[in-house]
């Protein structure tokens, strides 16, 4: 796999009609600096805004993919996306004077021809690879769709598909160099339907640009010639059209025996591609489709954003730490003896966040609290778990070692049992919702596994330099706290 980002060398077009819009389109792939990801403009529209090609702008799954911001859709981009991911391609502009790429021959092909036609340019960049170190699952049990993410130090895809048609059956692929298979064994490979679904497409407002020379039409039922005919003048196909007794219409030869679990590869590729970074992993695919696929693609893209996260505080990678002490101080205003959280063993964005306070007889508030008989104050149990809940809504959050957290209200504090010289509290947050800058919190502490203490927290995300209200300083008690 390579190691530096690359672009093209220069600008390359093509045109044609796009598959499900009908819409005739003119597509440039334009070179583009490091770091800037894969992008759509749509030229055609006023101040030709641009659309950034990751799991975040999809807004449609129906039969393809298709992004959107702002007024900007562009329709069907996987095949487009494939191309790029087989090419190893990390920045690139590509300008639209429609809302849909040109489909070519329904494959990858004819973009990958002609992007190898305009060469390509090694950048100084590192790639950011996201290295997949721990198993991700999805699962529909509806749609029967399986997509798992095994952890390898290279890259490769296995699909699986089922149709329950005697014209495919089963049938299953594999990728395990895009290098050597990619160009050859999977570009190729085009997009197909059935027939019972071409009429349902149609009245779907999709294939408007679809005909036997973009797609592969399978058999699956007997027709009379009055049928035929009716779906030939209902989807505009003049050409004469036979029942293929290869089981695809017009016995038009497939380019693999496979051509169609190779084509979901494909498709699984390109959705994987809206990611925004190129992945180490192992990929297994039981009967995916568009949906499964971005679904699994936000599983991804979320891990990568967490893993950035992590990267920009926690600099020494340690054993069964997610962020040490160090990182906590690069992210919480708290210094001592404020500073109750030593550190954070797990974290999942957007979720929920485990942090350690070691207790010692050393506290300052020990002194007063109680002499002869230490107890940890209840109020700052609060604290300490109020400080590891603010870690967890670091997501999202620009410049956030510019913010506060504000604590705006404590509701069903329950404090269980003492915490003494000598404990662990072991701090549980989780995200109950976020709305904007408001966000509500469900926390409990445990010493040695025992629940000790739990509360639900409202907390306002602000500016550090505002002074409208207070960080939680264990003075303005709610009620139904007491200090313990």
């Amino acid at each position: 796999m390579l190691v530096q980002q690359r672009t093209i060398k220069q600008p390359v077009s093509m045109s044609g009609v796009g598959l499900h819009t009908g819409s005739i389109s003119s597509m440039t792939f334009k070179p583009a600096p490091e770091n800037y990801g894969i992008r759509f403009r749509r030229i055609d529209l006023d101040g030709s805004p641009e659309v950034p090609a990751d799991v975040d702008h999809v807004v449609d799954i129906s039969r393809g993919t298709t992004i959107e911001l702002g007024e900007a859709r562009i329709h069907t981009v996987e095949h487009v996306m494939a191309a790029l991911a087989g090419l190893q391609i990390d920045n690139v502009l590509i300008e639209l004077d429609a809302n849909e790429p040109p489909v070519g021959d329904g494959s990858a092909k004819p973009y990958v021809d002609c992007l190898l036609s305009a060469g390509f340019e090694i950048q100084n960049a590192p790639k950011d690879y996201l290295i997949i170190d721990q198993t991700v699952t999805y699962h529909n049990e509806e749609k029967k769709v399986d997509i798992v993410a095994l952890p390898t130090d290279d890259f490769r895809i296995t699909v699986m598909v089922d149709y329950n048609n005697p014209a495919l059956g089963s049938q299953h692929t594999g990728m395990f160099s895009l290098e050597k298979e990619f160009i050859s064994e999977f570009a190729p490979c085009r997009t197909f339907c059935f027939l019972h679904e071409v009429e349902v497409l149609h009245s779907r407002g999709l294939i408007r640009g679809g005909n036997l020379d973009n797609a592969v039409v399978i058999v699956d039922r007997e027709l009379n010639e009055s049928e035929i005919k009716r779906i030939c003048d209902k989807l505009g196909i003049s050409e004469a059209v036979i029942l293929g007794s290869n089981g695809v219409v017009n016995n038009r030869q497939l380019h693999f025996p496979n051509e169609p679990a190779r084509h979901k590869l494909l498709d699984v590729l390109g959705d994987l591609a809206l990611i925004g970074v190129p992945l180490k992993a192992q990929i297994l695919a039981a009967r995916p489709g568009h949906a499964s696929n971005i679904e699994f693609a936000r599983m991804i893209r979320k891990l990568y954003e967490q893993k950035k996260l992590i990267r920009k505080y926690q600099h020494e990678r340690k054993e069964g730490v997610v962020f040490d002490i160090n990182a906590i101080k690069k992210i919480l205003p708290h210094r001592y003896p404020f500073l109750l959280i030593d550190k954070i063993i797990d974290f999942k964005m957007d979720e929920k966040i485990v942090g350690v306070k070691n207790v010692t007889t050393n506290e300052p508030f020990f002194e007063g609290h109680f002499p002869g008989q230490p107890v940890m104050p209840g109020v700052l149990i609060l604290e300490a778990m109020a400080q590891t809940g603010g870690i967890l809504l670091l997501n999202g959050i620009e410049n956030p070692e510019g913010k506060l957290v504000f604590f705006m209200s404590i509701d069903k504090a329950k404090f269980r049992k003492p915490v003494t010289p000598g404990d662990q509290l072991v701090f549980e947050l989780t995200l109950l919702s976020r709305k904007s800058r408001i966000c509500v919190m469900a926390g409990k502490a445990f010493v040695d596994g025992n629940l000790v203490a739990e509360a639900e927290m409202m907390a306002s995300i602000v500016e550090r330099k505002e002074s409208r209200a207070q960080p939680f300083d264990g003075k303005r008690i709610p009620a139904g706290t007491a200090s313990r």
